[in-house]
């Protein structure tokens, strides 16, 4: 009894230091969003804001282009995560059920671009898109985020395809639906929880992305909101308190999306990555 005891303790200890560990410099930045710049640089940590001021969201929002990268982040991060899906969709199909020449290969391929490291091939990336002469251009950087996410989103979505009885699909097929009828109406609603795991990994994968469009677009009107980041300097240093309501706005979209999708997500992720 006693051992059951101590089994079910230290886990749930384990838990709570992570979780302690993971959610305290979130909540630091939010409450540091909200306090007076003298209590920000105060010697004695101020651990909660004794008059909650919104003047620097205000500063943050007001900083020359904020609205331009939004809209850029948005679009960008958008049309790279749905094109990834869309190309996704297909690819694993063909990958789980088709048996063709080159299949293994392809593959091995799809896993070794996974785990490249994208940030050593930005120069190799750079001289691409200036000899295209497509420098400051939001074209480019949506077609390497899409590129960045779309191996894991095959691996992904090809374990749940995989997962799929092809009795189902055969059966409609019977019924009198095509292949592709079949695929939309049987295979595609059972995809929903995948599709929700690999949007999301997406959508933080090119919202975060930084060091691409630092060397790609260097146009404010071109570049996105992870740059915004960096422009909150003044003479005498750093305004963080402009700073830490910058990153709160940054991560508000990521937090909310998570919010939504995170149950589906995680169990996304997790059958996912053990079937097919």
């Amino acid at each position: 009894m006693k051992s059951s005891f101590l089994g079910r303790i230290w886990p749930n200890a384990a838990a709570a230091l992570l979780v302690g560990v993971f959610v305290f410099p979130v909540y630091w930045m939010f409450s540091t969003a909200f306090k007076e710049a003298k209590d920000i640089v105060t010697d004695t940590p101020m651990w909660f804001p004794t008059s909650p001021t919104f003047q620097h969201f205000k500063t943050a929002t007001e900083a020359e282009g904020f609205w331009t990268l939004l809209r850029n982040s948005l679009l960008v991060t958008t049309i790279a995560v749905t094109l990834s899906l869309l190309i996704a969709l297909f690819a694993s199909f063909a990958l789980a059920r088709m048996r063709f020449k080159g299949r293994r290969g392809f593959i091995l391929a799809v896993m070794i671009a996974q785990m490249a490291p994208w940030e050593v091939m930005v120069i190799a990336i750079y001289l691409i898109v200036r000899d295209a002469d497509m420098l400051n251009s939001l074209v480019p950087l949506t077609i390497f985020y899409m590129v960045m996410v779309l191996p894991f989103t095959i691996l992904t979505l090809r374990g749940y395809v995989a997962a799929v009885p092809k009795e189902l699909e055969e059966s409609a097929m019977v019924d009198g639906c095509t292949r592709p009828q079949a695929f939309i109406k049987v295979i595609f609603p059972l995809l929903a929880p995948g599709l929700m795991a690999t949007s999301l990994f997406g959508f933080v994968t090119a919202w975060n992305e930084f060091s691409m469009i630092l060397v790609l677009n260097k146009d404010l009107e071109a570049q996105t909101l992870p740059i915004w980041l960096t422009s909150f300097r003044t003479t005498f240093g750093d305004d963080w308190g402009a700073t830490m309501a910058a990153s709160t706005i940054f991560a508000i979209p990521v937090l909310v999306l998570f919010v939504f999708l995170q149950r589906k997500a995680v169990s996304g992720l997790t059958e996912g990555a053990v079937k097919g």
